[in-house]
């Protein structure tokens, strides 16, 4: 069956249920249907002295046509957890609808290890996105207005940094003309959309502790720069307010469940390349009040989303991961070893061994952080013995254990060994988790230290002009913010079309970005795109209602 299909059979508990096996009262439960609600303010706050269960990071290779199975993974794990008897949790990122009508799909797992309701995940789901993309557009035109009733602030148009969002890959706004039109129309300039889940909004919901810190942040953002070259805030606009109006039931978690019933959080989506790439601070938190272990993950490969969840998201969540999940497949390294997608299904251990060097990178890079490292492999019905003992004895060189993982076949039950594993290694209580940079190092050398030390490049080339925006920062009291790498994810260096593990390379850093609200600093390198465009082919043009009123084409 396919996944959609699967989702559809699932056997749910009603929603009541699921936040009653976490002590989650009805009345702290605001219900969207019968399967999904968000968890009220007043519980969270209620919970903060209890103590904290463990949290475990699931991530990944880097992304290959030949497919990971990074959130399929997490969720198996959490099943697992839950089989063998532990009280476990799942936090993830919601879904983008960009992506689902275009190429990527959803983000709810897939077979016998998903998250339900599948078809409301990936789509409007508890509308956050829309209040999202909602507040983001309210600046934007707070913005326009301030400078069409006088430009009291003394913006220079020329050096309005806000862009728009919309929730869709759509490459023909990303650049535009704005205020055609005449007089009545304000005054005519550049401007250009992003797609929602890379506004700082986005990133600021993600990383807010409260309401109170969600409005401060979103105050601190910067929006433009008046002709003194000074910054102007949200705040100035007056917009910080309203906004936060607007995302007050976004800022609520939003509990869910597995095919299996257990419970889970999706709340959040920041881009893995332009943000973290992470759920939500206040999701993952208070699910670590609420369960023994926190199954989570990181956005796209370890060196951009697991890099980002301890320098960025633990950072400034004072969190610490006590155990790092890793998943591979067989046909990853395959196509990491230089064989095509279309002969994957071959038996090549030679060209698994050639790929195993981005495996063992990523093994590398994860313990310098201080945390335990376990590989998990993503079993696809095609892989031979030979090919996952190849990946095995690798894993053994590093000083690491690789252990198959059935889930997506199987469900827990295919989990298990994984979960047991994991679940010993967690109690261990192994993990020394610190950061690799301190925030007093300063902003150039901490982009120096990532490219080095995670990407393996002999240097971070910076030109005059960005080295002096870095200082003029620092300056400006800046320098304490974390580095926030926006390159491609496929590839160590900033070639997508370079895998394995290369050395020898340098990271060309186009333009640096600041998000004041956020908190961090945003490193463009090579070329990386904000808004998305569509495949020739987009998922959209699959996607219908059949004749019985359900949804098709969804993956």
């Amino acid at each position: 069956m396919s996944d959609i299909e699967i989702a559809r059979a699932a056997k749910k508990k009603p929603i009541f249920e699921i936040g009653e096996s976490l002590k989650i009262p009805a009345a702290d439960l605001l219900p969207f249907g019968h399967d999904k609600a968000k968890v009220s303010q007043a519980f969270i706050n209620s919970v903060q002295d209890r103590p904290n269960g463990k949290l475990i990071l699931v991530t990944a290779i880097n992304p290959t046509p030949a497919g990971e199975g990074k959130t399929t993974t997490t969720v198996g794990l959490g099943d697992g957890l839950n089989r063998i008897g532990k009280k476990a949790m799942i936090c993830i990122r919601e879904a983008s609808l960009g992506p689902n009508f275009g190429m990527k799909g959803g983000a709810a797992g897939g077979g016998y290890a998903q998250i339900v309701p599948m078809e409301d995940m990936n789509l409007h789901f508890t509308g956050d996105f829309h209040a999202i993309t909602s507040a983001h557009s309210l600046l934007s035109a707070m913005i326009d207005n301030h400078i069409y009733w006088g430009n009291e602030q003394d913006i220079d148009l020329r050096r309005v940094v806000w862009r728009r969002v919309v929730d869709m890959n759509d490459r023909a706004l990303r650049q535009i003309t704005a205020s055609l039109g005449g007089v009545a129309n304000g005054f005519p300039r550049e401007a250009g959309f992003d797609i929602t889940v890379a506004s700082e909004v986005m990133a600021i919901l993600c990383l807010a502790k409260d309401l109170a810190d969600l409005q401060k942040r979103l105050g601190d953002m910067i929006v433009a720069y008046r002709r003194d070259r000074s910054p102007v805030f949200c705040r100035d606009i007056k917009a910080d307010g309203a906004m936060t109006v607007l995302l007050k039931d976004a800022m609520q978690p939003n509990l869910v469940q597995t095919l299996e019933n257990n419970p889970a959080f999706v709340h959040g989506g920041p881009f893995a390349n332009i943000a973290h790439g992470c759920n939500s601070v206040i999701a993952t938190t208070t699910a670590l009040k609420l369960a023994d272990y926190v199954v989570t993950e990181a956005g796209f490969g370890a060196d951009l989303g697991a890099e980002k969840f301890m320098n960025i998201k633990c950072r400034k969540a004072g969190l610490a991961p006590s155990a790092v999940v890793l998943v591979a497949t067989v046909r990853a390294m395959k196509m990491n070893g230089g064989v095509a997608k279309n002969d994957l299904n071959e038996e090549n251990v030679a060209a698994v061994k050639a790929g195993c060097p981005n495996l063992g990178r990523h093994i590398e890079n994860l313990k310098s952080f201080g945390v335990p490292v376990v590989v998990a492999i993503n079993h696809f019905v095609k892989d031979t013995d030979a090919e996952v003992k190849a990946v095995q004895d690798y894993c053994a060189e590093m000083g690491t254990e690789a252990i198959v993982s059935k889930h997506w076949a199987d469900g827990s039950a295919g989990s298990e060994n994984l979960a047991k594993r994991v679940a010993e290694i967690a109690d261990a209580e192994l993990a020394d988790f610190s950061p690799i940079y301190p925030d007093e190092m300063p902003l150039a050398d901490k982009v120096q230290t990532i490219c080095k030390q995670i990407y393996r490049a002999d240097e971070a080339v910076m030109d005059k002009k960005i080295l002096d925006q870095l200082k003029d920062w620092e300056s400006q009291g800046y320098g304490h913010l974390p580095v926030c790498m926006a390159k491609t994810q496929y590839s160590f260096s900033t070639d997508p079309n370079l895998r394995g593990a290369p050395t020898g390379h340098v990271v060309p850093v186009r333009e640096v970005r600041i998000s004041a609200g956020a908190g961090f600093i945003v490193v463009v390198c090579g070329e990386i795109m904000t808004m998305p465009g569509l495949p020739r082919t987009p998922a959209a043009e699959t996607i219908r209602i059949n004749d019985k009123g359900k949804i098709e084409g969804l993956f």
